[in-house]
């Protein structure tokens, strides 16, 4: 409003509100793929010996094995040799056969597309490939406090002899998830209480604490929410010591018990596929 004068006597007129323009944006930061590969016995020989190394350093990926990071190296690859994989929910054969898993990673989608499609050129026509591909945004629901208990001094990516064991949980959330708002998926995150303040299931963030210490936690998100048919909606991965697997696995199960954490009554999940990190393409195949 402003001020005007009439006969010597102020006068307050309205004027059109003043407004900030401060919409944080949730636009991708990053984006990833896991290329998920079955590999036929006779044809181990021939996906060893193809160029994938030449490709990486073509497009200027550092690989993941090598060295710690504080953050997100601008491009990055790495080699998941199989452990196990167990089913889950969704049905996806070409996951749960995978016997090599690489990640690569971007600023730009633009090294991503072109590694593995390069890749699929590269490779003999007998494997069988299965690229898992997602995005990192932003976070939606973490405010201060909740970065400080999850975040502030999250497990940064170790080389690969200190972390070794690599685990791809990918997932997705029923229709009945994406039908509520965003306010009511966000209160599944932090625990129930009752009247009493007695609480009656932790939710998402104390089912999972005690992985902050000691593992490495990585979400891709697919670029649309819903993913499609065929698609997963998060991208979960973790590694992490040898002696903290046992902690993983408790994550896990915490994570699934839907009595501790209600939000997993609207979770499918793919394959749990466990890895071992190696230093080397050729490694994958030994």
């Amino acid at each position: 409003m402003h001020w005007t004068h009439v006969g010597g006597l102020p006068r307050v007129e309205a004027m059109t509100a003043m407004r900030a323009d401060d919409v944080q944006s949730s636009e991708p930061v990053r984006h990833g793929a896991y290329v998920c590969l079955t590999v036929p016995p006779g044809a181990t020989g021939a996906a060893s010996a193809a160029p994938v190394p030449e490709l990486a350093d073509r497009l200027r990926l550092r690989n993941e094995f090598e060295a710690a990071s504080s953050g997100y190296p601008s491009e990055t690859i790495a080699y998941l040799r199989r452990v196990a994989a167990s089913p889950g929910d969704v049905e996806d054969r070409p996951l749960l056969g995978a016997g090599a898993v690489v990640h690569v990673a971007s600023a730009r989608p633009e090294p991503v597309a072109e590694f593995y499609d390069e890749l699929a050129r590269l490779l003999p026509s007998a494997l069988d490939q299965r690229v898992l591909c997602g995005v990192v945004r932003p976070k939606l629901y973490t405010g201060l406090e909740m970065h400080n208990f999850a975040y502030a001094h999250w497990v940064l990516q170790q080389p690969g002899p200190v972390m070794p064991n690599a685990f791809l949980v990918p997932l997705s959330k029923t229709s009945e998830w994406w039908e509520k708002g965003w306010m009511e998926r966000h209160t599944y995150f932090l625990p129930r209480y009752d009247e009493a303040g007695r609480m009656l299931s932790e939710g998402h963030a104390l089912a999972a604490e005690a992985g902050i210490e000691c593992l490495l936690r990585r979400t891709y998100r697919h670029q649309t929410e819903p993913a499609p048919p065929g698609s997963y909606d998060f991208l979960t991965y973790f590694e992490c010591a040898d002696e903290d697997v046992a902690t993983f696995d408790e994550v896990m199960g915490a994570l699934r018990d839907v009595a501790r954490n209600p939000e997993w009554r609207f979770v499918r999940e793919g394959p749990a596929w466990r890895g071992r990190r190696v230093a080397t393409w050729s490694e994958l195949f030994d």
